[in-house]
């Protein structure tokens, strides 16, 4: 009997930043490693190897429990270009097997396999053939889980079964009882208030969720998204449903001599203009912008929100900044500050300004983005940041994957030069 096709090869690299570590240095290969993005007890582990997870260490992990948890953790500060620089080489690297249909992260891309890949032995013989060539062509210690499976949403999850260097195969035979071993948490979509609300449901397990019908699903999600889940579960093939961006932000943790008022402003400005820079390079226009700083030691948190008018040039941004600026509560070490730019449209749904002073404002925005185009970020800035400058380098958020050679600081663009 003929096995199922299978339509979908996803790809998720496995512990990827601090793999690109060891993989770099091989005195770290074998031993508990996490990255963070600055060396300080205070932050987080934005990676941890496998062997630093074997001591309960996560993405997420603040510093110093990670210390108290392994003696002998090893802990290197992110470097973003390099983690970058491998992305592109492991893309490249799947391409040479199969067309990559999307690049969903740093660490996760997905192929959509065609007329005899579909076969279940060509298939599995393709994703064999795509570890090999990330090993050959890019580093044998970067190591990958891939799913096949009949549709994306399926195969995304069988990525996720069996890490590091995993290889699972689902299909439409094998469901749903192949998934009832996972927590309703593994799967794509349910996040902390959707499994609440599956409780409250009383839909604790994954069989609990199959057993509903697809009237079930739409009154428990209250939209066409549960509807859309109950045909995915089940190994159908749907349209995906096109994905509006909603904000563009910027954040980051200082380092313990950052954590002054006045440094503190310096890189809210140099934030601002990272997240302004996005904004006109995704042709977007933003209405709101919310500035946020946390403290150390302190529950305390102050933010301030503002209607900034459907803009995109830096100067107004900062403008509109340092009139809140003034508001802020004294007193308390800032930890982490963060700026959010909400309510976009695209420039082509909305009419243009014709006032004087906001025209030339945003020709003064382009002709300084066309100059830390050429010659790396921050070649031209407002001087109000100068003191963060090179603060807030590039970072890698789960979904958005920077362009080093238009957003990169002359140092980061050196530092991807070299590793070619």
């Amino acid at each position: 009997m003929e096995k199922g096709k299978l339509d979908w090869l996803f790809l998720d690299m496995n512990s990827y930043f601090a793999s690109v570590e060891q993989e770099l240095r091989p005195e770290l290969r074998g031993l508990a490693t996490v990255v963070v993005s600055v060396m300080a007890d205070t932050t987080c582990c934005i990676a941890a190897s496998y062997e630093a997870k074997k001591y309960g260490i996560k993405t997420g992990t603040k510093v110093a429990i990670a210390k108290k948890l392994c003696g002998t953790l090893n802990i290197i500060e992110s470097r973003p270009t390099l983690y970058i620089k491998y992305h592109k080489d492991i893309v490249s690297a799947v391409g040479s097997i199969l067309p990559i249909d999307k690049v969903h992260s740093i660490d996760e891309m997905s192929c959509k396999l065609t007329g005899r890949q579909r076969v279940y032995d060509n298939a599995v013989s393709l994703a064999h053939e795509v570890k090999k060539a990330i090993k050959e062509r890019v580093g044998e210690y970067l190591r990958c889980s891939i799913g096949l499976a009949p549709n994306r949403f399926i195969a995304k999850i069988a990525s996720g079964m069996k890490k590091p260097d995993g290889f699972t195969v689902i299909t439409k035979d094998d469901l749903p009882q192949i998934l009832y071993p996972l927590s309703l948490r593994d799967l794509p979509g349910i996040g902390r208030n959707m499994h609440a609300r599956l409780r409250k449901h009383n839909i604790h397990n994954v069989e609990d969720l199959y057993s509903l019908s697809g009237d079930r699903f739409l009154n428990i999600w209250q939209n066409v998204g549960g509807k859309r889940l109950s045909y995915l579960l089940n190994g159908e093939e749907i349209a995906e449903q096109d994905t509006k961006r909603r904000t563009v932000s910027h954040s980051h943790v200082m380092a313990p001599e950052m954590r002054t008022e006045e440094r503190t402003r310096a890189v809210l400005i140099r934030l601002i203009h990272k997240a302004a820079f996005r904004l006109r390079r995704l042709k977007y226009l933003a209405g709101n912008m919310s500035i946020k700083v946390k403290y150390f030691n302190s529950k305390n948190s102050w933010k301030r929100s503002l209607n900034i008018g459907k803009r995109h040039d830096t100067q107004s941004m900062i403008r509109a900044f340092s009139e809140i600026w003034e508001e802020r509560p004294r007193g308390f070490t800032p930890l982490s500050a963060s700026v959010t730019l909400s309510e976009l449209i695209p420039i082509n749904e909305s009419s243009y300004s014709l006032f004087p002073d906001q025209l030339k404002q945003d020709k003064l925005a382009t002709a300084l983005d066309k100059i830390n185009e050429r010659y790396g970020m921050n070649s031209i800035y407002f001087g109000s940041m100068h003191d963060a400058s090179e603060s807030a380098p590039l970072r890698i958020a789960f979904t958005s994957i920077p362009d080093v050679v238009a957003e990169g600081t002359k140092s980061e663009r050196s530092t991807m030069s070299e590793s070619k």
